[in-house]
């Protein structure tokens, strides 16, 4: 296999822009944990998992909204085990879990959490975040979804135009405009 050169990646002004950005670019840092604090997170996700040790849980993934940590992502290990069953149905029924079977299904979106995260270390001197309370503080709306339809507002389209209508024709098969702005194909 023939090893591949910027030039056969990229067009010579995509190389010059890159070489341009590669040398006014400061590396970033490593991450390290985050400080001990409180937080305000989003769950971004929650999964099954099985420790190294065969041990069951569940992951549930935060990432931070405000402050100087905002974007910051940290992990909450729920164990799934006898003696650790008290905690894990207390923080899981605080976010709607009450039965073991809804695990397998997603959670609900949205859900925005103080959390109280702590410091940890390994044996080996590793330090990890650790969530030692979580409080949920309420549901954000779903993110806008550029591609979702617009809203009907009753008498028209949502841009005070007169809505568009394709109607085929019997001999042309393809929809035609009803509105003249439309067929004009401009913007007011």
């Amino acid at each position: 296999m023939t090893r591949k050169s910027l030039s056969d990646i990229l067009r010579d002004s995509e190389k010059e822009s890159l070489s341009r950005a590669w040398g006014e670019t400061q590396a970033a840092e490593d991450f390290a944990p985050l400080p001990p604090g409180e937080y305000v997170a989003r769950i971004v996700g929650g999964e099954l998992f099985t420790a190294k040790t065969g041990t069951a849980g569940y992951k549930l993934a935060f990432r931070v909204l405000e402050g100087e940590h905002q974007g910051r992502q940290f992990w909450h290990d729920v164990w799934l085990t006898p003696a650790a069953l008290p905690m894990a149905k207390r923080d899981l029924a605080k976010l709607g879990v009450t039965a073991l079977e809804q695990l397998e299904r997603p959670l609900p979106p949205g859900i925005r959490c103080k959390v109280k995260v702590a410091l940890r270390k390994d044996d080996d001197g590793t330090e990890y975040n650790r969530v030692k309370r979580l409080e949920v503080v309420g549901i954000d709306p779903p993110d806008a979804d550029a591609f979702a339809p617009l809203p009907e507002t009753g008498g028209g389209s949502p841009n005070g135009r007169p809505p568009i209508v394709a109607t085929a024709s019997p001999d042309e098969g393809e929809g035609r405009p009803e509105s003249p702005q439309d067929a004009a194909g401009g913007e007011s």
